[in-house]
């Protein structure tokens, strides 16, 4: 710095004491400036620490800032569980903790593949015993004269139903009686004062007006009355279940008039899963509850065909109606005998619930919080269900209190509160 003022100095004076030249006035401004810049450079070096001054705290510490390992980075790490632990709730988990389980009834199991057995239950329909069940119906065109019985009645064997009037069952009725008469009299007069031939055509005769009689639904004698009126008699012993007709109605042969039920038995429909159907064999036992009362029943038959819009297969039960107390149409609980030798998963029934339109099992994960996984459920035995897919062995699920989890896990989704 001190070369450089000197050479400043001597660069304003001439040899002669003369004025400088202006080539030698811009040599101090240059000199000046880079001066200025040195100045500035050896302000901006940085000093070396005293001895002693590294063992010092620095002013953060001593202002109590926090430093990495200290009580602040404890709280940075508790606000990232809190975020972890909401990250769970809004992926659709939530945390309980065991006082609350506890007061909330809530139990958690791991499964294990078992055998299932006992009784295996399935909702069932009432139907008819269709072999017992006729349909009252005239063979020929008729008009109706006169009710016997009306919708309800228990009516027995033989009983007459309905009187019916028709022009074609008086002309059946009018043959009849002359073929009878004819019949009689060669009959009477015998082969000595009848020729055979004659009396083979009044046989044939007098059993073609029968057959035509009895074809209307007439008896096979005639009764003496060529009105053209006949009886509708019960065929059997049983309730009459439907009346569609009026007196004076005209009614076309085939149209039910009444239909007849013998319901001291019925038929039960049982809907199944499938793979349960080969498992129940023709005879074995069955259980129909209806109103609280059991009624002990047979498998008449299995179907060999799965419903294509309920995928159920049909197992047939009947049924002894005891005290009439089933009817047609009636819903009801069966429980079947079905012990199964296969290992497979089961929860029991109360530990599924619906969630979004969903079969949910509740199953804790590692880190502790409960999650809703969607199961494909099969059969329902006693009160187990087979777990088909969804869930394997080992997993920790709610077997008790899943509706109390459920509430918390919805009420965490809300934003009301975490379940924690």
């Amino acid at each position: 710095m001190r070369n450089i003022a000197i050479m400043l100095d001597d660069t304003t004076k001439t040899k002669s004491g003369a004025a400088p030249s202006p080539r030698a006035r811009l040599i101090p401004l240059a000199l000046s400036s880079l001066l200025l810049v040195l100045a500035a450079c050896s302000k901006q070096a940085p000093q070396a620490p005293a001895a002693g001054e590294g063992a010092k705290p620095d002013a953060a510490a001593a202002k109590g800032e926090a430093q990495p390992g200290s009580a602040g980075d404890e709280a940075g790490h508790e606000e990232d569980e809190g975020s972890h632990e909401d990250a769970q709730e809004a992926a659709g988990a939530v945390k309980i903790d065991a006082a609350a389980m506890r007061a909330a009834g809530i139990r958690i199991e791991a499964l294990a593949p078992g055998a299932l057995g006992g009784q295996l239950r399935a909702p069932g329909e009432v139907l008819d015993n269709a072999y017992g069940t006729t349909l009252i119906t005239p063979r020929v065109a008729a008009l109706v004269v006169r009710r016997h019985a009306k919708l309800g009645d228990e009516v027995r064997n033989g009983a007459p139903l309905v009187t019916l009037a028709s022009v074609e069952v008086s002309d059946a009725q009018a043959e009849l009686r002359i073929a009878e008469q004819e019949w009689r009299r060669v009959s009477s007069l015998g082969t000595e004062a009848v020729s055979g031939r004659r009396i083979g055509e009044a046989r044939i005769a007098v059993d073609r007006a029968r057959a035509k009689a009895q074809a209307y639904g007439l008896p096979g004698t005639s009764s003496g009355s060529v009105s053209g009126q006949f009886v509708l008699n019960a065929p059997h012993a049983g309730r009459i279940t439907e009346d569609d007709f009026v007196v004076g109605e005209r009614i076309e042969p085939g149209r039910a008039l009444y239909r007849l039920v013998d319901e001291s038995t019925v038929w039960v429909d049982a809907r199944l899963p499938p793979g349960k159907v080969p498992d129940l064999a023709p005879g074995s036992e069955a259980t129909v509850v209806a109103g609280g009362e059991r009624l002990q029943g047979k498998v008449l038959r299995t179907s060999h065909r799965t419903s294509e819009s309920t995928r159920n297969a049909v197992v047939r039960i009947e049924v002894p109606n005891r005290n009439d107390r089933l009817h047609g149409g009636d819903f009801v609980d069966v429980y079947l005998d079905a012990g199964d030798a296969a290992r497979r998963l089961s929860v029991p029934t109360t530990a599924l619930v619906q969630m979004q339109g969903d079969t949910v099992v509740f199953r804790q994960d590692k880190a502790g919080a409960l999650e809703a996984v969607p199961v494909r459920t099969g059969a329902v035995i006693g009160d187990v269900t087979a777990i088909e897919e969804g869930l394997e062995p080992g997993d920790r699920v709610v077997v008790a209190g899943a509706f109390a989890v459920k509430a918390s896990m919805l009420k965490s989704q809300l934003g009301e509160g975490h379940g924690h």
